[in-house]
């Protein structure tokens, strides 16, 4: 009964969470004239990732480097995969021209940087170090390049975000910080509740600890960046669910990793760097780096994440989630189920997502020879 107390209490919590936060960013960003992409690319993403910071430092403080960059790498995986998968079904998420252009070859490359920084098993002080200036670096550049432009994008998202907005009792920019604050606040302790609550459920189920930590714990880290998301999109805030999903995966790594490295080159309990253990280098980080490079045919062609490419996503994820389930359980069916994904489903996907580019390319082509 507490369990199910605490896993109800721990959704409602994440719900009123989402909704503070997504209402205090979006209204902050009219009154300091920053666009609501950059408010999902900075606060919200930086604040929904707070749990993968405190998990990885964590960890780190624990003796437990593996599990710093495990667990970003992880999340990195959820937030592009089902986030952007569920909230393209809910609704068709227009992408930002300045996403497209800039941002997604910034969170591309970030993730290239870090498989390289992986690649001998270790990231070491140094490179920790260059992760944690480059998040610094690209911060101050977003806010910059938001201010230059804040004339413009007060007369583009006053209409769009809140008409009129005198006398109205988030009008005041404290109480939207304040907004900001709880509604982070709430996200962090409902995703904390709903965690206990399936670890609990699944030991009562009997489910092994390994399955547990693939699936819940690793899940529950991104709860904020789910809730966050999902009722941006159903809000119309399509700008910071697209936003804080490419803003936390270069937070994420930037940031948690960064940070993480330059704290276990300190730590008594460390051997003065990160471990990238041999399954995650061999599989899951090239699956990271797979569901990155999936954002660029989507991004590019259209300017939008349909719903049947949402659903595609969630599709991946399940597949993946699949296959780290069997991985751990050593089931004999694993390799039968590796060969399927590989040789049937993969290259569908790849003959779909072509014949869907050259389609919308002919699309856009008619239409601006019907308007020459």
């Amino acid at each position: 009964m507490e369990t199910a107390l605490l896993f109800c209490g721990g959704v409602i919590v994440l719900i009123l969470g989402a909704e503070s936060l997504v209402r205090g960013a979006s209204r902050l960003a009219l009154s300091f004239g920053i666009s609501p992409l950059v408010i999902g690319l900075t606060v919200v993403a930086f604040g929904t990732s707070a749990p993968e910071a405190t998990v990885s430092v964590g960890a780190v403080l624990s003796g437990r480097t593996d599990i710093a960059v495990g667990n970003v790498i992880g999340s990195n995986i959820l937030n592009v995969l089902l986030i952007l998968g569920v909230s393209a079904v809910i609704t068709p998420m227009i992408v930002n021209a300045q996403v497209i252009r800039q941002e997604v070859p910034i969170m591309l490359g970030a993730t290239l940087l870090l498989v390289v920084f992986s690649l001998d098993g270790f990231v070491v002080m140094h490179e920790a170090a260059l992760l944690l200036i480059l998040m610094v670096a690209y911060t101050i550049f977003l806010i910059r390049q938001s201010r230059a432009q804040s004339a413009a994008t007060q007369a583009e998202y006053s209409a769009e975000i809140s008409p009129e907005r005198e006398g109205q009792w988030d009008s005041n920019w404290f109480v939207q910080v304040g907004l900001v604050v709880v509604g982070l606040a709430l996200l962090v302790l409902g995703s904390d509740w709903i965690v206990s609550a399936s670890v609990e459920v699944a030991r009562i189920l009997g489910v092994s600890d390994v399955i547990v930590g693939l699936t819940i714990v690793a899940a529950g880290t991104s709860l904020p960046e789910v809730a966050a998301s999902i009722t941006a999109a159903l809000r119309g805030e399509r700008d910071i669910a697209v936003g804080n999903v490419v803003g936390s995966n270069v937070f994420n790594i930037f940031g948690c990793v960064g940070l993480s490295g330059v704290v276990a080159a300190w730590a008594p309990t460390t051997e003065g760097f990160l471990l990238i253990t041999p399954s995650v280098l061999a599989f899951d980080m090239w699956v990271m780096l797979a569901t990155a490079l999936a954002c660029l045919p989507v991004f590019f062609t259209g300017r939008e994440i349909a719903r049947w490419e949402g659903a595609v996503f969630l599709g991946y994820y399940a597949a993946y989630v699949a296959y780290l389930i069997l991985d751990a359980a050593g089931h004999d069916q694993l390799d039968a189920y590796s060969n399927i994904m590989l040789s049937f489903v993969v290259p569908l996907t790849i003959v779909t997502l072509v014949v869907t580019t050259f389609g919308r390319r002919h699309d856009s082509s008619a239409d601006l020879d019907s308007k020459g």
